[in-house]
């Protein structure tokens, strides 16, 4: 007979070792020195950052400050006031109009076309339309009338500027002589070519003359017969403000029909 044996059974394979790899290397502590430099280094890139908009070099979106803008203050032109027309009905903005003009743009606002206190301020606008633009500066009527009303006033009054109709005052109230509920307040307001405010204010017929007289350097004129001029100022200032309390009446009247 054949004598089976028994297979011995091999003993396991022995485990591998794995390496590890070795980790990276502390790094040296940096000297006082390049610790300082790379804080300066890195406000820098944030002034950049701040200043010119990150590292593409776009500019930083414009914003005008809330609130009506004061003397001094330079706004951005791009959206400011709104669209609105000419008393011919062209369309146009406050920045076109200072774009075409050589110096900046003056507006006197107005209550009401045609009514005694802004007929008065119009015509001596007009009176002094030449010495007022001499220096470059293009002046303009503004109020919230129609095309046709403005139309009609300068063509009575022989007035040489053109006439703005803001109809929905969003001009108006962006340079602050927006009368509430409803309305315009008298004044004037001056910009140049970079958009700096040069006069923003409420003011007499004769009063918002008088500024732009001021900001263009012109004498004031002298007048011919002192006493009796004197008095018919005063006497023009009166029915101006009457004339303002019934375009005001009307206008209140006129919202409350509708």
């Amino acid at each position: 007979m054949v004598e089976l044996r028994k297979r011995k059974t091999p003993p396991p394979a022995p485990e591998r070792v794995t390496k590890k790899k070795p980790g990276p290397k502390p790094k040296a502590p940096k000297s006082s020195a390049a610790a300082v430099k790379d804080a300066v280094v890195e406000k820098v890139e944030a002034v950049k950052e701040a200043v010119i908009g990150g590292s593409n070099g776009e500019e930083t979106e414009k914003t005008t400050p809330a609130g009506p803008p004061s003397v001094g203050d330079t706004i951005d032109l791009s959206a400011f006031g709104g669209e609105f027309e000419t008393n011919e009905g062209q369309k146009t903005t406050l920045a076109k109009l200072v774009e075409e003009s050589k110096a900046g743009v003056v507006l006197f606002t107005y209550p009401k076309a045609s009514t005694p206190g802004c007929t008065t301020q119009a015509c001596l606008f007009r009176d002094s339309y030449e010495p007022l633009t001499a220096t470059g500066f293009s002046i303009y009527g503004l109020s919230s009338d129609s095309p046709k009303a403005n139309t009609t006033f300068k063509t009575k009054q022989k007035l040489p500027y053109t006439l703005l109709c803001d109809t929905s005052s969003t001009l108006i109230k962006a340079i602050g002589l927006a009368k509430m509920p409803k309305g315009t307040q008298r004044g004037v307001f001056a910009i140049d070519k970079s958009g700096r405010v040069l006069a923003a204010e409420p003011g007499t017929p004769a009063g918002t003359v008088e500024v732009i007289r001021k900001l263009v350097g012109e004498a004031p004129e002298v007048p011919k017969e002192a006493e009796g001029e004197k008095a018919k100022e005063k006497e023009d200032v009166e029915m101006a403000k009457t004339a303002d309390e019934v375009a005001d009446t009307a206008e209140k009247i006129d919202s409350n029909e509708a």
